[in-house]
């Protein structure tokens, strides 16, 4: 286990075990050993079968995964542990060795209905820090190299990718800063919501090429709204590139009015719709209810980090992150509320 993917499993507030390919315990986080009144002690080297119920749904399940690769999640799993009964939504994925599995509880007696994806902040801002110490220093190479090919290149179209490679440097030293060094949303400013969107184009042609058509469909009358530019910038080329990862051929953005809206329960009279729809092979079935967890991806060399991250930006902006999926069509939707003086004036 790496050392960030164990530095966010030890600040999870969700209890997580780990078992071998023999369904013995192995790992055992904080959260699971307070949940299951234990110490790690005591429940590292113990068989999984111990702590599962009469109908042993969860080992049958664990070996039967062990023997063929893949993830999957149990529904209200019932297990047996020193406080008493417990029960929960239990969601099981391999580790990169192939030699173990990573078993996630939801339990269901203390957050009846909640979702998952409001339950993992922790989650989180310790994955994310873990990585920011991984990308901080090659990320000063990246920066040093360009500003030296910078003094070397003279050709115009050249230049303006010099450009971006500086500009998002920049950006991201930013962003591992603050990932560090948390501090609260940064005062929002009247933001073009197109000029966003220009700048995601413009990070996709640059890392896609020709190999991917970037489509606009914009609505001009759109009002400019209150947000950091730079978070919604890397929230929305956080869905970009997710698109062009999964073999999208064709990534169309987005803009549209969107009236009477309902967000977390609150009716708004005005939102700014912004989309991202692409062509590619979709979100895997087993995947559905779990994309916006930390540490969920669909790719072998995924972080799991990019969705979650979107979804984050999208509720400090008051707004919201949903998506539905296809083979062949993804569509993502980031609803942002436009403040009730900002359309009132126009």
């Amino acid at each position: 286990m790496n050392s960030a993917l164990l530095h966010a499993l030890e600040e999870l507030s969700t209890p997580v075990l780990g078992v071998d390919g023999a369904a013995r315990i192995n790992y055992v986080n904080p959260a699971a050993a307070t949940w299951l009144g234990a110490s790690k002690r005591r429940l590292i080297g113990r068989d999984l079968a111990l702590l599962d119920g009469a109908d042993g749904a969860l080992t049958a399940a664990v070996l039967q995964l062990l023997r063929r690769p893949g993830s999957l999640r149990c529904r209200h799993i019932r297990l047996l542990s020193d406080v008493g009964e417990r029960f929960a939504d239990v969601y099981a994925s391999p580790l990169e060795n192939h030699v173990g599995l990573l078993l996630e509880f939801h339990p269901s007696d203390e957050f009846p209905g909640a979702d998952p994806a409001t339950t993992l902040p922790a989650a989180l801002s310790a994955a994310l820090k873990g990585l920011a110490h991984e990308v901080k220093n090659p990320l000063a190479g990246l920066k040093g190299a360009a500003q030296l090919l910078e003094r070397r290149v003279e050709d115009p179209d050249s230049r303006r990718y010099i450009d971006v490679i500086l500009n998002e440097s920049a950006r991201l030293a930013d962003l591992v800063e603050r990932l560090l060094n948390p501090t609260p949303l940064r005062d929002p400013v009247p933001t073009n919501v197109h000029e966003v969107l220009e700048r995601v184009r413009l990070l996709a042609e640059a890392e896609a090429g020709w190999s991917v058509q970037m489509l606009r469909d914009y609505d001009p009358s759109l009002p400019e709204l209150p947000a950091d530019p730079d978070r919604l910038t890397q929230a929305l080329w956080n869905l970009v590139r997710n698109a062009l990862e999964s073999g999208a051929s064709e990534v169309r953005l987005r803009s549209r009015a969107e009236h009477g809206v309902l967000i977390a329960e609150k009716r708004l009279r005005l939102a700014i719709r912004l989309e991202v729809e692409d062509n590619g092979r979709g979100v895997p079935e087993e995947l559905a209810e779990r994309i916006f967890l930390p540490l969920v991806s669909g790719r072998a060399q995924g972080t799991g980090l990019g969705l979650p991250l979107a979804q984050q930006v999208a509720r400090e902006h008051g707004g919201s992150l949903s998506y539905r999926s296809r083979a062949g069509h993804t569509l993502f939707t980031l609803l942002l509320p436009v403040p009730e003086e900002d359309h009132d004036a126009r």
